[in-house]
């Protein structure tokens, strides 16, 4: 338990999940429920989350190299730990993160066929070895999420991620890797059936910080 007097322990909590997941909601919901608990949050994403993350998160908009997209993601991870994650850990935040280091393994491993053990040598490095103390991927039906991304981009102006024009199959290879991963890491990383309605989303998510929570303090 954290003595009495001293500030909670900084947590680093990551959403992962496929196209169309709801991590983007479910980062927001789980904000404000920390908050509501008197808990400081910081909320960000991967890529940006810093002046020059956002520059690169531009950037991966453009044509690029399947070599030169990773090292674009990689860049932007090790800005967003030096410059945000790390301080706010250090003052005893609760970090939530949209995306980490799972993402490159599950979409430039299992979707792009980079090898993974290179890819874990390079998160290690960029994150500076920072892991998460939980891990949440949102997963449902491929064409569930991609379906949810065409209707959220009606009406949107801006240019469509490099991922979200990829053949089913990628996307397929793509929502592998993250249950994957979570096999191989159950103490980290909670499944969440991402398909149903928000607030059921919500409450099973609740329940992994809450219990996280109790055994931090």
């Amino acid at each position: 338990m954290t003595p009495r007097g001293q500030p909670p322990p900084g947590l680093l909590i990551t959403l992962e999940g496929g196209e169309g997941a709801g991590k983007s909601s479910q980062a927001a919901q789980l904000g404000a429920h920390l908050r509501a608990i008197r808990r400081q949050v910081i909320i960000s994403r991967e890529p940006g989350g810093t002046e020059l993350g956002e520059r690169i998160r531009a950037l991966t908009r453009e044509p690029a190299s399947l070599l030169a997209e990773l090292f674009l993601f990689e860049a932007a991870r090790a800005q967003l730990v030096a410059g945000v994650v790390r301080p706010a850990l250090d003052g005893g935040a609760v970090v939530i993160l949209d995306r980490y280091a799972d993402s490159t393994l599950a979409y430039q491993g299992y979707g792009r066929g980079f090898d993974l053990q290179l890819l874990a040598e390079l998160n290690r490095l960029a994150s500076d070895g920072m892991k998460p103390d939980l891990t949440i991927v949102l997963d449902c039906p491929v064409e569930t999420g991609l379906d949810r991304t065409r209707r959220r981009a009606r009406g949107d102006v801006r240019r469509p991620d490099r991922f979200e024009g990829e053949e089913v199959d990628f996307h397929r290879k793509v929502r592998a890797g993250f249950l994957a991963i979570a096999k191989a890491e159950p103490g980290r990383v909670t499944v969440v059936d991402s398909a149903r309605d928000l607030d059921a989303v919500s409450a099973d998510i609740r329940r992994a910080l809450d219990d996280l929570i109790r055994r931090a303090d």
